[in-house]
């Protein structure tokens, strides 16, 4: 099986997600994963005229294919579920894999991160998980 993978090279915002977007509309793809990062990062793609922002879950899901979050994610449960009850109220019913590797979030994390330093994080938990 033949696969595409699609890396950043910079310091993200490459555009990524809207590569991976038009990969799923134009390939048959059948599975779109994404192997590390958390909820600070996002994309944003427009599919038939409507505007989809995601944090956690690779934009392939709007075509109703089936996503895996990897080893390298870390996944705040309660970011992940408020992505999926979004798209469940736009008609979509997301496919989902997670890794049980994957790294979770809890209040700890959150509290943790940003307590010694001011520049350089989120405050979302994502540098301490």
């Amino acid at each position: 099986m033949a696969g595409i993978i699609i890396v950043g090279a910079q310091f993200g915002d490459e555009g990524k997600g809207k590569i991976v977007d038009y990969l799923v509309e134009t390939l048959n793809v059948e599975h779109v994963a994404r192997y590390q990062g958390g909820n600070n990062a996002g994309h944003t793609v427009v599919v038939k005229g409507e505007k989809f922002k995601l944090h956690n879950i690779p934009s392939g899901v709007i075509h109703g294919k089936v996503c895996m979050l990897g080893n390298g994610m870390v996944i705040d449960p309660d970011v992940l579920l408020s992505e999926i009850k979004g798209l469940q109220a736009r008609g979509i019913d997301p496919k989902l894999m997670i890794s049980q590797l994957a790294h979770v979030i809890t209040q700890k994390h959150k509290n943790l991160d940003g307590k010694d330093t001011k520049i350089g994080t989120t405050k979302r938990g994502i540098g301490p998980a």
